[in-house]
């Protein structure tokens, strides 16, 4: 049903694209490699899912136009952090340009070598990625090798929403009501 507020036009007006595909809530990861020269590097994604349980499989696209694309291009492992509430200023931190986005943060290394946060809600380590083109980024993928949950029954996700970070309101009774 169409409101007196909707629009449609074009799907090449980027501003009116970007707008309809901002409706969309998305969690907020930062995917993290190790450089060549053994850097940790980072960027913060929403356009992260998973592709397949079996096999473990899962995706994050990347523009070619990004500094870091060339480390992700070449990495044989990355790690996927998925970001809990409260932790706004690490996805702006490594959404942000040209400084070390690990200064002051302590990663640890995972069992696959890639640089992981502290208190991420979960990490997953990738390796074997696969890298195919769509439009000007590439669609990663990566098979799933090590998981681990990093949080208690009730932390919640950091969202993204309409340009802004939000906060999931958790029901703690239908939270409780479910989990029986």
């Amino acid at each position: 049903m169409r409101t007196p507020d909707s629009r449609t036009t074009d799907p090449a007006d980027a501003r009116l694209l970007r707008a309809a595909l901002g409706r969309f809530a998305t969690g907020v990861a930062v995917v993290t490699a190790t450089s060549p020269a053994g850097t940790p590097v980072g960027m913060t994604v929403n356009s992260f899912t998973s592709v397949s349980l079996d096999p473990p499989l899962v995706l994050f696209c990347a523009s070619r136009r990004s500094s870091l694309y060339p480390v992700f291009a070449a990495a044989a492992a990355f790690g996927v952090n998925i970001l809990r509430d409260g932790q706004t200023a690490e996805s702006r931190r490594f959404a942000g340009p040209g400084f070390d986005r690990f200064a002051g943060l302590a990663p640890r290394e995972g069992r696959t070598g890639v640089p992981l946060l502290p208190r991420a809600l979960a990490t997953l380590e990738c390796v074997e990625p696969e890298r195919r083109p769509a439009g000007d980024h590439d669609v990663i993928i990566g098979r799933v090798a090590v998981v681990e949950t990093h949080a208690g029954d009730l932390d919640q996700p950091l969202v993204y929403y309409a340009g802004g970070y939000r906060s999931l309101n958790t029901d703690v009774e239908w939270w409780t009501a479910w989990r029986e």
